[in-house]
């Protein structure tokens, strides 16, 4: 019996664990949280915080896994590659992970390898971050937002003349190493570039891009709501993202990895790599691209996390439309109800993961921690697919 470690037990990461289960691997998790559900999932459980890199690789020497998992996880994604590489079991090098999971340490490594990406410097200080912006190198717009976060919690955009203490505060607030990044806002014409991918010993051999949607009526409208599948941009430009993609991977010496992405296209033109993330998709990414295009991410994040060979259906290109949809609300109360118009819930929603119940606490939508569950859903015609998401209020009301 082939043995899997697992770092996070939240509602989303015990699909994982059944997977792993179903394969017949004994399953061991690493979370913080007490009452996090996975634990009642997996077969043994440790209270430990998965981005304690020493207290894992503790438990890991203990328990001797033949594979670590971070599955929809930033946080957790570089104590899996450390692991990993302490214990020479399947993964990617724990300074490429590094870089990708540290949005200053990516940013630098972006630029000096010509990649097109936003002027940024990153602060661990927050007067100093105030002296950068006022020294006169950024050109306003800017997007502060915390260096190694995830969720988009404690991102903000900070216009000419703004008094930005506030927000760099909330940076900070959000950031475990007490570093966040100021970077120049990247202007574009057309849907930021959301969706999820697959590299098999460095190849990236499966993409499926989606339309990002935010909420502008939200608490932190920079937060996406929803991301909508396929991609409208041209197959030109998708393989031009492709092909700065599959550059990043041969100079990080990545090998076999699921990743998620977030991607600009400038009004230059140029592709803007704003996060290449190792690990899957969270709000049920993996699971809108199953329904898609046959292939099952999650399945493969757990092989390959073992060493174990998977195979890729011959055709992956996305068969209909769908997306995710993060349902949440506007305002922090007590939840009353959640309405859904009957038709959408019988002849557009595939799944529901919806967590918050009647009487439950609730906070305004800051980040993706704040959501009150995702739908999964599909869609006739990429008209009504994006009709939908971007005018969610037609047939969803959060009553709080």
């Amino acid at each position: 019996m082939k043995k899997l470690l697992l770092l996070g037990g939240s509602a989303q990461q015990v699909i994982v664990i059944n997977i792993a289960r179903e394969y017949g691997y004994y399953t061991v998790l690493c979370d913080y949280l007490p009452d996090n559900p996975g634990q009642y999932a997996a077969d043994k459980f440790y209270l430990v915080s998965t981005t304690d890199k020493e207290a894992v690789l503790k438990v890991a020497r203990e328990e001797k896994p033949d594979g670590v998992l971070a599955y929809a996880s930033d946080p957790a994604a570089p104590t899996a590659a450390y692991i990993a590489e302490q214990l020479g079991l399947p993964g990617n090098p724990y300074s490429s992970v590094d870089i990708l999971c540290d949005k200053a340490k990516f940013r630098r490594f972006l630029a000096d390898n010509g990649f097109a990406t936003p002027f940024a410097m990153g602060f661990s200080d927050a007067l100093q971050a105030q002296l950068g912006l006022a020294s006169g190198r950024f050109k306003f717009p800017v997007v502060v937002k915390p260096a190694d976060s995830s969720g988009s919690k404690g991102v903000a955009v900070i216009k000419a003349g703004e008094k930005a203490d506030e927000k760099i505060n909330n940076a900070f607030s959000y950031s475990r190493s007490h570093t966040i990044v100021i970077e120049e806002f990247v202007e574009s014409d057309c849907y930021q570039v959301a969706g999820d991918g697959l590299s098999v010993d460095g190849e990236l051999v499966f993409r499926c891009f989606a339309n990002d949607h935010f909420d502008l009526e939200a608490a932190n409208p920079f937060v996406p709501v929803a991301a909508s599948f396929p991609s409208v941009l041209t197959c030109d430009i998708q393989d031009k993202i492709h092909a700065e993609i599959q550059r990043l991977l041969t100079l990080l010496n990545m090998k076999t990895c699921t990743y998620n992405f977030d991607i600009k296209i400038g009004k230059d033109g140029r592709v803007y790599l704003m996060e290449v993330a190792p690990r899957d998709g969270g709000n049920y990414i993996p699971q809108v691209i199953e329904h898609l295009t046959g292939v099952n991410l999650a399945r493969i994040s757990v092989l390959s996390a073992v060493g174990d060979s998977f195979e890729l259906p011959e055709n992956t290109a996305p068969n209909g439309y769908g997306a995710y949809y993060s349902v949440h609300s506007f305002k922090d109360g007590v939840l009353e109800n959640i309405e859904i118009d009957s038709e959408v819930e019988i002849n557009n929603i595939l799944e529901n993961h919806i967590t918050a119940q009647s009487g439950d606490s609730v906070t305004r939508y800051v980040g993706s921690s704040s959501t009150l569950g995702c739908l999964v859903m599909r869609f006739d015609s990429q008209e009504q697919m994006l009709e939908m998401i971007e005018n969610p209020g037609k047939w969803i009301k959060v009553n709080v």
